[in-house]
């Protein structure tokens, strides 16, 4: 996420006062034990196809991962994910998190590239301030993975989840339920790569769809981006009443847009269909009366592994696709009510698409 998962500028987040590191300190994270959402990878001597490199096996290699932000149940599922394929291939991660503060990143970057990380990965962050800071990296023949943000140069690893196609799938479901006409309220925030790419997908859709009436847009990213949504949304429900779905294609979106449905108790008249998930997500969409009825997503911990993964392979000298995408899957209300499914593990199982061991594979590690 884009999961409050998403880069902005400067001032969108200057006032959050998120969890993680110290200004400017980048500190060096332990790999966490897998949780439920980031079942333990195997260790690398069990499986892998080739001879583990002589720096992993000693683990002596150290990929900084540089985090534009870290609270929220999204991004811990996503640094699970990342600890959890570090410790597989006997890699340390050094965390550092701008805290929503994007000079903050930009400093950590900057440090980073000092300390002559063997690699480093970008999660999130606003593209001019640490695209400096990228091309430092790349001309000092340090290998870089940008996930969810434009990295300003070729020589750079873009990763990001297919968000063209996570909007396609959800307004597919969309579609299909409304029967292709009604009004529709759009949540939406420029400045935010997955949510433009997103955008762009939305646009292409009405044009298509002339059935399909935008009628209000709103949208807010902050540090309590559901609750400051669904101020937004009771207003533009009320002062639209013709409204029967609601696009919210981030999973903070949906959950602000699904509370102000059930508040105004138009959960049987208003659907909304978002995008990403949670073990939280999940809840939300399972509980009694919830109108959030599908999202596209992708497994937040699978795309750290991926990232990882990519790092990985960039210190052994290996070859890795200059853009890397992850795919999503499609999960409706009903697939989950009817599955039992409460929690990423059970979801993963379920829809083993989520799983992308063949992206950024690493030719020595067990799959």
């Amino acid at each position: 996420m884009i999961h409050a998962r998403v880069l902005g500028a400067v001032g969108v987040f200057a006032a959050l006062a998120l969890a993680g590191c110290s200004q400017g300190t980048p500190t060096t994270a332990a790999p966490a034990p897998a949780s439920p959402s980031a079942p333990a990878a195997a260790t690398p001597s069990i499986g892998a196809t080739a001879e583990v490199p002589a720096e992993f096996a000693a683990g002596d290699v150290h990929i900084a991962l540089v985090r534009q932000l870290s609270s929220g149940d999204y991004f811990e599922q996503w640094l699970a994910g990342a600890q959890a394929e570090a410790k597989a291939l006997n890699v340390t991660l050094d965390l550092s998190s701008g805290d929503g503060n994007n000079d903050k990143q930009a400093l950590n970057l900057e440090q980073a590239v000092n300390q002559k990380a063997d690699a480093i990965i970008v999660d999130h962050g606003f593209a001019q301030t640490v695209q400096p800071a990228i091309k430092k990296a790349v001309d000092a023949d340090i290998p870089v993975v940008a996930f969810d943000v434009d990295p300003g140069t070729p020589e750079a690893v873009a990763l990001s989840q297919d968000d063209h196609l996570i909007a396609d799938q959800a307004l597919g479901a969309l579609k299909a339920d409304t029967g292709g006409t009604g009004e529709v309220l759009y949540v939406y925030v420029a400045g935010f790569a997955p949510l433009d790419r997103r955008n762009e997908t939305w646009t292409s859709f009405k044009k298509d769809n002339p059935g399909i009436k935008q009628v209000a847009q709103i949208g807010v990213v902050n540090s309590s981006t559901a609750s400051a949504v669904a101020d937004q949304a009771k207003a533009a429900l009320q002062a639209n009443p013709g409204i029967t779905a609601v696009f919210a294609p981030y999973d903070e979106f949906a959950k602000g847009a699904s509370l102000a449905i059930k508040e105004l108790g138009l959960q049987d008249k208003v659907k909304v269909y978002g995008a990403d998930i949670s073990t939280a997500d999940i809840a939300v969409m399972t509980e009694p009366g919830s109108p959030w009825v599908a999202t596209s997503a992708a497994d937040p911990s699978n795309v750290g592994r991926v990232a990882v993964r990519a790092a990985a392979l960039l210190v052994a000298g290996h070859p890795v696709d200059k853009a890397l995408k992850v795919p999503p899957a499609l999960i409706t209300q009903k697939q989950l009510r009817d599955g039992g499914i409460t929690g990423i593990e059970q979801l993963v199982e379920a829809v083993p698409a989520l799983q992308t061991p063949d992206v950024a594979r690493v030719p020595w590690a067990a799959r």
